[in-house]
């Protein structure tokens, strides 16, 4: 049976490529952003739908169309960002607090939506993609990084509660991709991954129990060495 899946921030960059990626491979795709233009496609497994991860109200409706048409939630991939980039006393507070409303509690918005569905249903993955920065920091990303770093915890204490409910909720860590949000970093855009690379190795290991997934072998090395504490948990 195919999978039935949400992406949010689903228009562009990895969103984007591993929306497709997942179509080929059959499987059913809520794609979620704020804008659609580049999910103008014909296929009867995806479901592109206008969304804002900050408002639980607009998420709702998305995920009920979902559960009618499809009958329930497989996967949830919390993808949605944003990253301002700015030095700490060039910036405001309220510019942190639109990242965290995007970055944490809009993935807590789609969490919210879906787990009475998984609840009940007795199954399900929860994948929050995170990145490097939340364990390094970044200079002029302190909205950002913090959120990163919050999303680690938020997915680690969420994986020991519902562990024994069926539910596997993990981290999903991509290189650094060539994407509208990395756009800032200042690194050669020859030296990122490429996104459509990135979204098609995601998309093979999309629905994996394993605690971190990741897109590539040498992505998974650094990242094992940022978690020392369990390296056999790495998916490479």
């Amino acid at each position: 049976m195919n999978r039935t899946i949400i992406i949010t921030g689903a228009n562009n960059g990895i969103g984007l490529a591993l929306s497709l990626a997942l179509l080929e491979m059959g499987d059913c795709v809520a794609a979620l952003d704020l804008s659609l233009e580049n999910l103008a496609l014909t296929n009867s497994g995806l479901l592109a739908r206008q969304c804002d991860v900050t408002d639980p109200q607009k998420i709702r409706p998305v995920v009920d169309e979902m559960t009618r048409i499809w009958g329930g939630v497989d996967i949830l991939i919390n993808n949605a960002c944003l990253a301002l980039f700015k030095p700490f006393v060039e910036r405001s507070l309220e510019d942190i607090r639109r990242e965290f409303e995007v970055n944490y509690f809009g993935y807590l918005n789609m969490i919210e939506a879906v787990l009475p569905i998984m609840l009940k249903q007795k199954h399900g993955f929860i994948h929050n993609v995170s990145s490097g920065v939340g364990y390094t920091g970044m200079p002029g990303m302190t909205g950002y990084t913090s959120t990163k770093g919050a999303i680690e915890s938020l997915t680690h204490t969420l994986s020991l509660e519902l562990a024994d409910e069926g539910i596997i909720v993990n981290i999903i860590h991509p290189p650094l991709t060539r994407t509208k949000s990395a756009s800032g970093f200042g690194v050669p855009p020859e030296m990122m991954a490429d996104p459509i690379k990135v979204g098609r190795g995601l998309a093979k290991k999309i629905g994996s129990k394993k605690p971190y997934i990741t897109s590539d072998f040498s992505t998974a090395l650094v990242l094992q060495r940022k978690v020392a504490r369990m390296p056999e948990t790495i998916h490479e």
